[in-house]
C-alpha cells in the first residue's frame, strides 16, 4: 500500500506544473511581466514557456524523452530564478516594469526572493526526478 502511495509522486510532481500552465493560459499579462525587459514579444515568450511546459508534463507522465524533459525544465526552471526573480527581489525590475521604492514595492520584493527560493527547491527536485525516477535515457544518458 505504501509504494502506491510513494510511486504516485512520479504523476503528482510533474502534474502540478498543471498550475502554471493555467496561469499562463488563463492570464497570460501576469506570464507576459516576467518576460525580461531585454527579451521582445513578452506574449509569444509566455505562450512558447506554456507549450513548453505541456510537453514536459506530457514527457513526464508517460515515461518518453523523460530525463530530458526534467533536465531541460531544470534549466528553464534556475534561468528564471537567476534571470528574473533575483534581479526582482534585489529590486531592479519586476518583469519589463521598473520597481518604485514603496512600501508595496518592498513587498514584491520579498515575494521574489520567495520565488527564488522556490525556484531553486525545485530545480533540485527535478534533477533528483531526471536522476531516479526518468526511465527514458536516449538523449540524456
Amino acid at each position: 500500500m505504501m509504494d502506491k502511495i510513494l510511486n504516485s509522486g512520479r504523476y503528482i510532481f510533474p502534474l502540478s506544473f498543471l498550475l502554471y500552465v493555467g496561469l499562463h493560459l488563463g492570464k497570460p499579462d501576469v506570464g507576459a511581466s516576467f518576460v525580461p525587459g531585454f527579451l521582445p514579444f513578452p506574449y509569444f515568450w509566455n505562450y512558447f514557456t506554456l507549450v513548453c511546459v505541456i510537453l514536459f508534463i506530457v514527457s513526464a507522465v508517460i515515461g518518453k524523452y523523460d530525463k530530458l524533459a526534467y533536465c531541460l525544465m531544470a534549466l528553464y526552471v534556475i534561468l528564471m530564478a537567476l534571470l528574473v526573480h533575483l534581479p526582482n527581489a534585489m529590486g531592479h525590475t519586476l518583469g519589463t516594469a521598473t520597481i518604485s521604492m514603496t512600501a508595496n514595492a518592498n513587498r514584491e520584493q520579498e515575494l521574489e526572493m520567495v520565488n527564488f527560493f522556490r525556484n531553486i527547491m525545485v530545480t533540485g527536485a527535478l534533477l533528483a526526478f531526471a536522476k531516479f525516477v526518468a526511465t527514458d535515457n536516449r538523449i540524456v544518458g
